[in-house]
C-alpha cells in the first residue's frame, strides 16, 4: 500500500502526473487542488497517496496535497455508488470548505452543479455523509473539520501510516492521544501498534 510519494516531477497534464520515485515513475491521478500546489517539471513533488487496488485490474494511485483532501476522498469512497473517478471530480469540482458545507446542508443543487454528479448520486451523497462529516471554527481553509481529522506533525505520519496498514481513524484515533509527540515517528508507530494490539 503506498501512502504518500516524494521524488523528480517527470510528466503533469490535465490526466494526472509522473513522479519518479527509486527509479520507478508512478503515474497518479490528482485533483485541481494537488495541481495547482506541484513545483515544476524536475524538481521534487510530495503527494499524498490513496491506492485503490480492483480485482483483476492494476493498482491506481490517487494524489492529494493535503491529507484532509485525501481524508474527504476516502470518505466519499464509502457511499454506494461513488467510485475513485466520481471521488476525484467531485473534490475537483468544488472547494474543500464548500464541498463539505454542501454535503453537511444537503445542497443538493450545489452538489449537482459538480460535472458527473446526478440528482441520484447526490442525494446519496448527502443523506450517508452529513453525519459524518461536520462543521466547524477557526482553521484558514473555511472553518471546515472532518471529525476525525488527520493530526498535524508526527501524529499525522503517524496516522498516515496506520492507515495504510489497514486501521481504521475509529480504531486509532483514542490511541494517538496517549503517544509523546516528542518521540521519532518510527517509534511512535510500534508504540501505537503495540497498544493496538492489546485491544
Amino acid at each position: 500500500m503506498i501512502a504518500s510519494l516524494r521524488g523528480a516531477l517527470l510528466e503533469s497534464g490535465p490526466e494526472g502526473v509522473v513522479i519518479e520515485a527509486g527509479g520507478v515513475g508512478y503515474a497518479v491521478t490528482i485533483t485541481t487542488a494537488a495541481q495547482r500546489a506541484l513545483p515544476p517539471l524536475g524538481a521534487t513533488a510530495f503527494l499524498l497517496i490513496h491506492t485503490h487496488a480492483v480485482q483483476d485490474g492494476p493498482l491506481q494511485l490517487f494524489g492529494f496535497a493535503e491529507a484532509e483532501e485525501r481524508r474527504l476522498f476516502e470518505t466519499l469512497l464509502s457511499v454506494q455508488g461513488v467510485g475513485p473517478k466520481v471521488a476525484m471530480a467531485i473534490l475537483s469540482g468544488l472547494p474543500t470548505g464548500e464541498l463539505v458545507r454542501a454535503i453537511s446542508g444537503s445542497d443538493i443543487a450545489t452538489l449537482t452543479r459538480i460535472r458527473g454528479v446526478g440528482r441520484k448520486t447526490a442525494e446519496r451523497i448527502a443523506v450517508e455523509l452529513r453525519d459524518k462529516i461536520g462543521l466547524g471554527g477557526g482553521d484558514a481553509a473555511g472553518g471546515t473539520v472532518l471529525p476525525g481529522a488527520v493530526p498535524p506533525g508526527r501524529m499525522g505520519e503517524v496516522h498516515g501510516a496506520l492507515t495504510a496498514l489497514g486501521y481504521k481513524p475509529a480504531e486509532f484515533d483514542a490511541i494517538l492521544t496517549k503517544l509523546d509527540e516528542k518521540q521519532h515517528v518510527t517509534d511512535l508507530i510500534k508504540q501505537a501498534l503495540a497498544l493496538l494490539r492489546r485491544k
